[in-house]
């Protein structure tokens, strides 16, 4: 029963942890806030609404119309003193005769308000707002060209599709819905297998005369939550935005489910990843995490073996030592796992800094949230720790196999 619960849990947590890492790589911050096609995207559609919102009523067109009227006779009135600065001596004499002749300067002036008129029509005929428009953001695009590096797809296409989703918003709900399937679908197993792991510790706690063989079940009861205690995620760290609102020229602006930073691994893979870095002050923690929480509790589990059923090699002192004497030991894989959690927790300080991003603007909403928890491989490694010490315990003095010094040795 419990074989078949721990693979159960062990293949669909897996599956839920595929389906999490897919989720969480959609939901990253750089195809979001931090993505440059986004924002082209949003800004193009504030331009659009914006350009299709300019319509003139008789209010706001006399005064559209008094400031291109100023703003044209500023203009001529500017050129017209140039002109006359600029075309001195001789032959400027000759030009600024033509020119007060003529009165072109007056003529121009006396006409602004015609030009006036031809340029409030223009900007308010229908077609001529979509040349602004589709001129507007083709600037807006050429900029987001020449300005940012090309965002690469690669990897959330292929997420898309592997699933079978035709867009990023698609995927995310699906997949959301996907891991809930997958976590109810365990429930049961997950249950049955702390329900067991539960039984077996009281069993082991309050059975009189266990055997041999009995030690032997109990032993590959062991040795199958350490597997799966090493080979599940121990912890899960989550930082994320949850949500974002502001204005931006009127329009309201909305990020959700912006993940800053995420980490999932369990111990082999830190293990590996430790050794892989080449740093000295990684590479002893990592031999630090195999030793104690990889090579010392599979020692353990031989040398118990060994010790059942093999008669002749109970009295070796490295079987005894292994098996009875490592009491003081049996919790130094949680101690190393819970130091390596505070190191890579951080949940305190991740909550502070977040928190800190939500007051960095005024007119800028942001709900931050750290979404770090424990994760399954933790429980079922510590469950481990817990019966491997309860198993020696009671196979030193239930089994009758040491020497009766031994057992009322107070040093023990």
């Amino acid at each position: 029963m419990m074989v078949f619960s721990a693979l159960e849990v062990y293949h669909k947590e897996q599956q839920k942890r595929q389906l999490r890492e897919d989720l969480i790589e959609l939901s990253d911050i750089k195809y979001g806030m931090f993505n440059v096609d986004q924002w082209t995207a949003i800004l193009a559609d504030v331009v659009a609404k914006k350009v299709q919102e300019f319509d003139l009523t008789k209010g706001n067109k006399d005064d559209l119309q008094r400031r291109v009227s100023a703003f044209l006779y500023t203009t001529i009135s500017d050129f017209e003193d140039r002109f006359y600065k600029e075309n001195r001596g001789i032959g400027g004499f000759f030009k600024k005769g033509v020119a007060s002749i003529t009165d072109i300067f007056g003529e121009m002036k006396d006409d602004i308000p015609i030009f006036t008129e031809d340029i409030v029509a223009f900007l308010d005929d229908p077609e001529n707002k979509e040349q602004i428009r589709e001129y507007m953001l083709k600037q807006l695009s050429g900029y987001a060209d020449n300005t940012f590096s090309e965002m690469d797809y690669s990897v959330r296409d292929d997420i898309l599709a592997i699933h079978g989703y035709p867009s990023g918003e698609e995927a995310i709900a699906g997949l959301r819905q996907e891991i809930t399937e997958v976590d109810d679908s365990i429930a049961g197993n997950r249950a049955l297998l702390f329900g067991v792991i539960f039984a077996t510790g009281f069993l082991i706690m309050f059975l009189k005369t266990p055997t041999v063989t009995e030690f032997s079940v109990l032993t590959a009861m062991s040795l199958i939550l350490l597997i799966s205690g090493l080979s599940l995620p121990m912890i899960d760290i989550d930082a994320r935005i949850s949500e974002m609102n502001f204005t931006l020229l009127g329009e309201h602006i909305n990020f959700q489910d912006q993940v800053l930073y995420f980490k999932s691994k369990s111990i082999l893979e830190i293990v590996s990843l430790m050794l892989s870095q080449g740093k000295p002050d990684v590479l002893m923690v990592g031999l630090l995490v195999l030793l104690f929480s990889v090579l010392f509790p599979l020692s353990k589990l031989v040398c118990s073996c060994i010790y059942l059923f093999a008669p002749g090699l109970r009295e070796h002192k490295f079987i005894r030592f292994m098996v009875f004497r490592t009491g003081k030991w049996s919790m130094a894989d949680v101690m190393v796992i819970a130091i390596f959690m505070a190191y890579i927790g951080f949940s305190g300080i991740l909550t502070e800094q977040l928190s800190h991003l939500g007051g960095l603007a005024k007119s800028v909403e942001i709900l931050t949230t750290n979404q770090t928890q424990l994760q399954i491989g933790f429980f079922l490694f510590t469950a481990f720790a817990v019966m491997s010490l309860l198993i020696s315990h009671r196979m030193q003095y239930s089994l009758k196999l040491t020497q009766p010094d031994e057992i009322n040795d107070p040093k023990d």
